[in-house]
């Protein structure tokens, strides 16, 4: 009963604190004349993926490298099919030219080059597969590079291509600053915003603290074995800042809020957290097979397509009922093996 509750009031401060954040995170975004996707993809992704951060890191601390890596490929799998399924579900997620052109091409990249050195064993004949400490000096400098383009490209790009091109923005000649909002964010003091974006924060992953460890508890006293709690408590349960935010911003059509989560998370749990936790620790990938890369793969791949398919710049329900029918699927093929 005890862990129950302690599962109850975990998931409540997970939507409280998701709660908080959005409007906390949108409030400036219009304050500064931020689009809401430059402050999902810098500030709230990087909030949100403090879960598996202190997931990782402690583990590559304590030696634990197939749980460093486990929890970020993991992590990015559910980000990608189960978080932006539910949020395109629940309201369809509109696409930008700078989304199609740059965004989500960066965050194949970032699977892309986590494949290739997770496939080393078969690409250069070596007798293991290695994210070396010079390694993870590469992925926390492919991080650099790309915060320091967003932020750039956030101050760079026209009002057209922030405003112009996703269906549920405002019009280009509407400033984010004079666009009013129910919620009363307009008349927000940006002491006030900052203080909901770190009481948010704290919320989310106090809460995503408190569910791991009573789902963890709860799975143990019903006989599950702990390789399934580590494929799907562990890569879900950090994964459940993420969640709430980006289901709370579809709820409020902050769909840019949602998309730039995703995106951002995924980039920042390969290149951010793997190139810390390889430069604490060199990580093995002895225990991460073709299935685990081909899904991080291919759902990043699918991120891009489907700008194409169905209503062109956007991620309908449609695709959304298919981003989570390939996560139940890849489960199945994973317990399986």
């Amino acid at each position: 009963m005890y862990d129950i509750f302690i599962l109850i009031a975990g998931l409540a401060l997970i939507l409280a604190g998701a709660n908080y954040l959005v409007d906390g995170s949108s409030s400036i975004a219009r304050k500064f004349g931020l689009s809401d996707f430059i402050v999902g993809i810098t500030i709230v992704a990087i909030g949100t993926s403090a879960p598996e951060m202190a997931v990782s890191f402690i583990s590559a601390v304590k030696g634990n490298t197939d749980m460093a890596v486990g929890n970020a490929i993991g992590s990015n799998i559910f980000n990608t099919l189960v978080i932006l399924g539910l949020t395109a579900t629940i309201f369809p997620i509109g696409l930008t030219g700078n989304n199609i052109r740059k965004d989500i091409p960066f965050g194949f990249l970032a699977a892309a080059v986590l494949c290739v050195i997770g496939l080393d064993k078969y690409i250069d004949g070596t007798s293991e597969s290695l994210i070396s400490r010079t390694d993870g000096i590469l992925l926390l400098l492919f991080f650099t590079v790309f915060m320091v383009y967003t932020l750039y490209s956030a101050k760079a790009v026209s009002p057209a291509e922030t405003a112009g091109d996703n269906y549920d923005r405002p019009a280009p000649a509407e400033s984010l600053a004079e666009i009013p909002d129910k919620s009363g964010e307009k008349h927000r003091k940006t002491g006030v915003s900052a203080l909901m974006i770190i009481g948010g924060l704290a919320g989310l992953i106090y809460g995503g603290d408190l569910f791991i460890g009573s789902a963890s508890s709860i799975a143990r006293k019903i006989g599950i074995s702990e390789a399934v709690i580590a494929i799907t408590l562990m890569a879900g349960g950090t994964s459940l800042p993420e969640l709430a935010s980006s289901l709370v911003a579809a709820y409020k059509k902050k769909t840019d809020l949602a998309l730039g989560n995703i995106l951002g998370s995924n980039i920042a749990n390969i290149f951010l957290i793997l190139g810390g936790s390889a430069v604490i620790r060199p990580l093995g990938m002895e225990n991460i097979g073709v299935l685990d890369l081909g899904t991080l793969l291919l759902s990043s791949l699918l991120i891009f397509v489907t700008a194409f398919t169905f209503q062109k710049k956007r991620i309908d329900r449609p695709e959304g009922i298919i981003f989570l029918i390939l996560y139940v699927t890849f489960i199945v093929l994973l317990l399986k093996n």
